[in-house]
Order: structure tokens, then sequence, then C-alpha cells
């Protein structure tokens, strides 16, 4: 195994859109692999004392894309760690970049028609509200949910490993990405 791949594999970055269960699979993930979680929206929240959608509302996109920079940055310099990534996170080129230097990106694949059944009743995540924090129409979150994922598809699809995580059970979602992950953790 070359030193490149060995020194990524100490950790771990899941990315996705929204909804594709990068804090859900994450946890259990790491449990099984042995490697430390980190939920890279819950960490900002804790340092910033506010919810991501406070952060957005209050301080604007590009102050919380400084703090996921921020966090990102320290956390690859720990090793045996597996970090769910925000669904925005790749959409900074600085930051695409130190996290395919600094671990393996793992893309958790989830269909738009997918995602729209998963997120159409959320209201806690501020790229599917209005200006005012209200729910959008159904027609308005399609077409929400169709455009970030037509601008952010193309960068997921640069993850070292790509599992599909439609509607599979979650353990088998987990099962086949260990499976995947095996050769290069040894």
């Amino acid at each position: 195994m070359n030193d490149d791949l060995r020194e990524r594999r100490a950790r771990i970055f899941l990315t996705g859109f929204m909804g594709s269960g990068k804090s859900t699979v994450g946890p259990i993930l790491a449990n099984t692999i042995g490697y430390a979680f980190v939920d890279l929206d819950h960490e900002i929240e804790e340092r910033c004392q506010k919810s991501v959608r406070r952060i957005f509302k209050e301080d604007g996109e590009q102050y919380f894309r400084a703090r996921e920079r921020e966090v990102l940055e320290q956390l690859v310099q720990r090793d045996a760690l597996v970090v769910a990534l925000g669904g925005g996170t790749l959409s900074v080129p600085a930051v695409f970049d130190l996290v395919k230097q600094s671990g393996l990106l793992v893309y958790l694949k989830v269909e738009p028609g997918e995602l729209f059944k998963r997120l159409h009743h959320k209201t806690d995540r501020p790229l599917l509200t209005d200006a005012e924090g209200n729910r959008l129409s159904d027609e308005a979150l399609r077409e929400r949910l169709m455009h970030l994922h037509s601008r952010r598809e193309p960068l997921y699809a640069q993850a070292d490993i790509i599992v599909l995580a439609d509607e599979k059970r979650l353990g088998l979602t987990v099962d086949h990405l260990v499976r995947m992950l095996m050769p290069v953790l040894r």
C-alpha cells in the first residue's frame, strides 16, 4: 500500500446530500471499525453555541463555511476518525482539496426522488426553507433540491468510494461500506 493511501485511511469523510444518512451511518461505521466519530455540523454548533439554522440566519453562509473550514483543519490532525460532512461542505474548493488530501472520501448516494421523500417535512435545514424559515411548498422544495443536487453531484462523484444509500436498510448500507473499506483499512 502506498504511503498516501496509508495516511489518508486514518480519516474517513462521509459526504452526500442532506438526508443521505451521513449522521446516522457515521457513528455506526466508526464503532464498527474502531474509529471515533465527529458530525461536522454538530461540532460547529457546539463551538458557536447556536444551531446551523441560526448561524445561517444571523451570520450568513460565508461565515458558516469559514467555521466549517477551521474545524476541518483541526480534525485532519487526528487519526482513526470518521467525519460526517455537511451537504455543502465540499462546495468550497479549498475545503474540497483539504478533505481529498487528508482522508478517504465516501459518498452516500441517494437519488433526488428519495431525498425529497426524506426531506419534505424538514424545517431545520436552512437551505430547505424560505428567507423567513417557513417550509417550502412541495414544488418549490423539489426545485430547490434538484438545483442543489445538480450543483453538488459532480463534487460528490469524485469520492474514493461511492455507496448507494437509497432504500436499503441502514445495516445493509453500513455492512456494504465496511466491506468496501476493509481492503484499504488493513
